[in-house]
């Protein structure tokens, strides 16, 4: 868990993105209990109800499941459930917006795409 809430988010949203960023890096794997409602509570200094509002939207979405009386535990589809959504969101926040602009300044598309594979390249001999 981080330590600092952002002020330009609702709180329940920052939690259940913690939880899936978590997911993603694999801190926490399918089967693993998360902490409780109550324990984000008293980390962040925010209301249950708020935290529990983050855990129950993952939850909706097959990433948490709860056990009665034991708490809520990652989903064994977690991983691929959280990496589709964070795809669908990349390339609704900056692929659409890169290619609308790309072509309202005319910019060819085989530069566009050469750019990125150099970009990759670079980015991956650099890790």
């Amino acid at each position: 868990m981080t330590d600092r809430l952002k002020e330009d988010q609702p709180i329940f949203l920052q939690i259940a993105e913690m939880i899936e960023t978590s997911i993603i890096d694999g801190e926490l794997t399918a089967h693993t209990k998360i902490p409780s409602t109550n324990e984000f509570s008293k980390h962040y200094q925010i209301n249950p109800a708020t935290a529990a509002k983050g855990i129950n939207l993952l939850v909706d979405q097959s990433i948490i499941y709860k056990k009665r009386g034991v708490g809520m535990f990652v989903s064994e589809e977690a991983t691929q459930i959280v990496l589709a959504k964070r795809k669908q969101r990349f390339y609704e926040q900056f692929v659409k917006p890169m290619l609308q602009e790309a072509n309202r300044i005319e910019f060819n598309s085989t530069q566009l795409i050469a750019w990125i594979k150099e970009e990759m390249e670079n980015d991956n001999k650099s890790n």
